[in-house]
Formats: structure tokens, sequence, C-alpha cells
């Protein structure tokens, strides 16, 4: 099995899932949002928002091939970039992280070291760039795959609740941990990403 890991660009942006390519539920505020829906141009939107992004930052993500098919991505981005986020009753996200927004691996390819090959490659470009951690809003009443990653899979992967909420809390996993992941922890950033809906819940570690 041959797998490549590939920065998102514009060029690439094809190969998200059909729903996440249309889909600006990070990239753009409440209202905005709706207006593009309404419009029809939310693919419009979210090409916008990947090209000032990488002008202005630099890589907001990462594509995963398995034998030059798309199984996979994840995107983040500064909180200055992500207009939603100041939707959310637990914001802001810390000025010394960066958000993970959202990720997924397409059925059929999960389990597989994936998601924790995908997280880790962000780890690493975030604490080359100065980072020191990734923050994210959890969703506490996940029940299906959705543009908020839910909160018990962030925790069993090593993310500690810094702001709590009955159904928003907001997460942080300081970055020099990630040099430190063990099995277990990797298992579970392979579910997180995968949001397997009939796994039992991971508790935190």
């Amino acid at each position: 099995m041959g797998r490549r890991l590939v920065p998102l660009t514009l060029d690439n942006l094809p190969d998200l899932p059909k729903r996440c390519r249309s889909c600006v539920f990070w990239e753009l505020d409440p209202v905005s949002g709706q207006d593009a829906v309404k419009a029809g141009t939310p693919e419009l939107e979210k090409e916008a928002w990947i090209s000032a992004v990488l002008l202005e930052w630099g890589s907001c993500g990462r594509v995963v091939y398995v034998d030059d098919v798309p199984v996979g991505f994840v995107l983040y981005a500064p909180p200055a970039y992500v207009p939603r986020a100041t939707a959310f009753p637990t914001s802001p996200v810390s000025p010394d992280a960066v958000q993970l927004m959202t990720g997924f691996i397409i059925p059929g390819y999960q389990g597989q070291g994936l998601g924790r090959v995908l997280v880790q490659t962000v780890a690493k470009d975030l604490l080359r760039r100065g980072f020191k951690a990734i923050e994210a809003f959890g969703d506490a009443r996940w029940k299906e795959p959705a543009c908020v990653l839910p909160a018990d899979h962030l925790l069993a992967v090593g993310f500690k609740t810094v702001r709590p909420h009955p159904t928003y809390p907001r997460l942080r996993l300081e970055l020099r941990t990630t040099l430190s992941w063990k099995e277990d922890v990797e298992l579970a950033l392979d579910r997180l990403l995968g949001a397997v809906q009939k796994e039992p819940a991971l508790r935190p570690l």
C-alpha cells in the first residue's frame, strides 16, 4: 500500500470529500456562511479562503492518498483566519495556538494509522513554525461525523479541557507532548479522524 501525505493547495482541493469541498462552516461567520449557501457559492468561498491563508500564512491542511486515491484530510489555521470560532461560547482560541478545524478519514481506510500520521504531520509543521499548541472546539454531544470533532476523542488523544462547556468545550494539546505519543494514543488518533460511530467511547488518558 503506497501512501502519500501532501499539503492542501487549490490544485488538490477537489480531492476532498464533496460535502467538505463545499462546506464553509469554519471559513465564514454564520451569517456569511448562510449567504454563501443561498447564493450557491460555497465552493468559491472555500477556494478563496484556502488561497488567502496560503498566501498570508502558509500551509493550512494536509491530504492523504493511498495508491493515489484521496482518502482523508485535516484542516488547521490560526484563529484569526477562522471566523466561525468567535461564534462558539468557549472562544477565543489562545493566541499561541493554531486551531484544528476539522478532519476526516473516509470509511474503508479508518484504523490504518492514517489519522495518526495526519495529526503528527500537522504537529511537526506547527512546531517548526514556532507554535506551542493546537486547540479545538469539541462536540460533547457528538453523534455522527460533522464539522466539529467529538470532544471525547480529542480528550482521548491527549487534549485537555481549557474551557469547559456542556456542548462545545475548548480543548488544547501541547505540541511538546506529541513527541512522546504512545501506541494507544496513536490508535485513538485514528479513531478521532475516522469518527467510527460504533466504537465504544474512548476514556480520557
